[in-house]
């Protein structure tokens, strides 16, 4: 962890809303100490599409926090998602000096593996070790320390488009705040949401956002495949405003408050007050109507889920089946129907593992802000699985000649 008292924040730039989650490191663990929330005006299947109004969103949030946390932010932790991110495997070789891997034989071993050719409007958001191979020994975890001649890496590489990094980093940077580092959604809410055993075990994470559908998938582990859908909460949003002929910002209320996954589960009798558009009087509908609205939608996202499940071979390892979170998996009965859908059992990710404010936080809402934070503790222990994003390349290759040198003299 990072030393006592410090204070991390992470900011969730998502579709429908920016929250920002202040956090201190104690002896203990993370205590959360404040929290803001705003709705999310600027963004677009979880890319900005609109500066000023992102902008805008994040200090209202940012603000928020401050208050209730009782101190200045300024610098955050912040994920990216959407259809841009891709992952590829990717395989390191290097030969061990001293006959002993050492932590900079790891580091070599490692930026090895990321030496991949992508194109130029891609950058390398992370570099995810999934296991490493000493010799003939594969399965190794930690390496350091091991006697022998030869390191391997397996890891996945995750790029994303530069355009979408860039703007996520100068929403943040025009409203005052340094980004220490872009953080893949689906990593930092599986950070706040899966236990170590599930990661080795094998399991999905899915996190429903309100543009797009996040799927991480775990094994010994290591994170094995992610990938990001192009459906969320605000699909499910749309279909109830064009079904029930009623305003986004009303069709948004009433799934919140009556929605259902299942239309089984809902009973005929149960009626709704619908507004209607254009000055006309409200209307009486029955509840079953929106469920076998929902319904649908719902079915197909869990759909595309299994086939990408199905389509990256990874369907026979997740023996603790699949956990949801993000804020759309609050609808009533989600786990329930991905359940009959995926056939693996299904369970809601809250945020675990941390003190402070954990009623406040205790929702599926903030699984990923909660991870960023976590992510950040993280990152300042040293943690070589989170060593990710590109340095500075004047930087870099001032420190390999440093090390260079060393070695000679």
């Amino acid at each position: 962890m990072a030393k006592s008292g410090e204070i991390l924040v992470g900011l969730d730039i998502g579709t429908t809303k920016i929250c920002a989650i202040v956090g201190e490191v104690t002896d203990e663990g993370i205590d959360i100490i404040g929290v803001g929330t705003h709705p999310s005006k600027g963004l677009r299947k979880g890319v900005v599409v609109n500066i000023d109004a992102t902008v805008a969103s994040i200090k209202r949030a940012i603000e928020e926090a401050e208050h209730m946390a009782g101190c200045e932010i300024t610098t955050v932790y912040t994920g990216i998602a959407g259809g841009h991110i891709k992952a590829l495997p990717s395989h390191g070789v290097v030969a061990v000096k001293d006959k002993e891997v050492r932590a900079n034989d790891v580091d070599r071993v490692i930026e090895q593996a990321k030496a991949v050719a992508i194109p130029l409007d891609r950058e390398v958001i992370h570099v995810l070790p999934q296991e490493f191979i000493v010799d003939d020994q594969d399965g190794v975890k930690d390496p350091i320390g091991m006697s022998g001649v030869r390191l391997e890496a397996k890891a996945l590489i995750v790029t994303g488009a530069v355009s979408s990094a860039q703007n996520i980093v100068k929403c943040a940077q025009r409203t005052g705040l340094n980004v220490a580092d872009i953080v893949l959604q689906p990593l930092a809410s599986s950070l706040a949401t899966l236990s170590e055993d599930e990661k080795e075990l094998g399991v999905c994470l899915v996190d429903i956002g309100g543009g797009t559908t996040d799927i991480a998938i775990f094994h010994d582990g290591a994170i094995r495949h992610t990938s990001v859908i192009s459906l969320g909460g605000n699909h499910v949003t749309n279909d109830v405003a064009v079904g029930l002929r009623t305003p986004i910002h009303e069709a948004e209320r009433i799934k919140r408050a009556f929605g259902c996954a299942m239309t089984q589960a809902v009973d005929k009798s149960e009626t709704i007050e619908v507004p209607s558009v254009g000055g006309q009087p409200p209307r009486v509908l029955s509840r079953h109507i929106l469920a076998e609205i929902i319904e649908p939608r719902v079915e197909e996202i869990f759909m595309l889920v299994q086939h990408e499940i199905q389509r990256c071979g990874m369907e026979e390892v997740l023996a603790s089946g699949v956990v949801i979170t993000g804020g759309s998996t609050l609808l009533d009965r989600m786990p329930e129907m991905a359940e009959s859908v995926l056939g693996v059992p299904v369970r809601r990710g809250l945020p675990r593992s941390i003190g402070g404010l954990v009623d406040v936080v205790k929702s599926p809402i903030f699984a990923t802000a909660v991870g960023l934070v976590i992510y950040g503790a993280r990152q300042r222990a040293g943690s070589p699985y989170f060593r990710i994003r590109e340095e500075n390349v004047y930087r870099k290759v001032k420190t390999r000649m440093k090390e260079w040198l060393g070695e000679i003299f």
